[in-house]
C-alpha cells in the first residue's frame, strides 16, 4: 500500500497540497534528529548545551543533535526529530501556536523559535538575508 494513500487519503501519484494556516511562506530548511552518540564534525553550542553536526554537509539538510544532560531545552526537542522551515516573519509564524522555545538568536543573522504541532516539534528560522525564492 502506498504510504501517501494512507497518510493523505489520496490515490497514488496524485498531486496534493497541504493547507497551511499561515500567511508565511514555508521553505524546508532541515530535519533535526536527536542522538546520544557523538557524530563526526560536531559543533558545540554552549549557550544551549548541545552539539549539532551534518547539516552543512547533507544534501537533504539532515542535522544530528546531541544534548548535554543539563540542557534546558524542552524534552520533546531532545527526544523527537523536528522539521525546520525558513520563514519571512518568525513572529507571524508562531502567532497563535503552542510556542515551546521563544524566538532567540543562536547565531549571527538568525532568529529561531520552536512550536509544538500535533505532538511534534517544529522549528522556524528567520534569516537576515530573507527567504530565498
Amino acid at each position: 500500500m502506498d504510504l501517501m494513500l494512507v497518510l493523505f487519503d489520496q490515490p497514488p501519484n496524485t498531486d496534493f497540497k497541504i493547507k497551511m494556516k499561515t500567511k508565511n511562506r514555508l521553505k524546508y530548511h532541515h530535519i533535526g534528529i536527536p542522538t546520544s552518540k557523538p557524530v563526526a564534525g560536531e559543533v558545540y553550542l554552549p549557550a544551549f548545551k548541545f552539539f549539532h553536526a551534518g547539516y552543512a554537509e547533507s544534501e537533504y539538510g539532515i542535522e544530528w543533535m546531541r544534548f548535554d544532560n543539563d540542557c534546558d531545552l524542552p524534552e520533546i526537542i531532545k527526544t523527537l526529530p523536528h522539521v525546520a522551515f525558513e520563514v519571512d516573519d518568525i513572529y507571524e509564524a508562531i502567532r497563535g501556536k503552542k510556542v515551546i522555545v521563544e524566538p532567540n538568536s543562536p547565531s549571527e543573522g538568525n532568529i529561531v523559535a520552536f512550536i509544538e504541532e500535533n505532538g511534534a516539534p517544529v522549528e522556524f528560522i528567520q534569516t537576515s538575508h530573507g527567504l530565498a525564492t
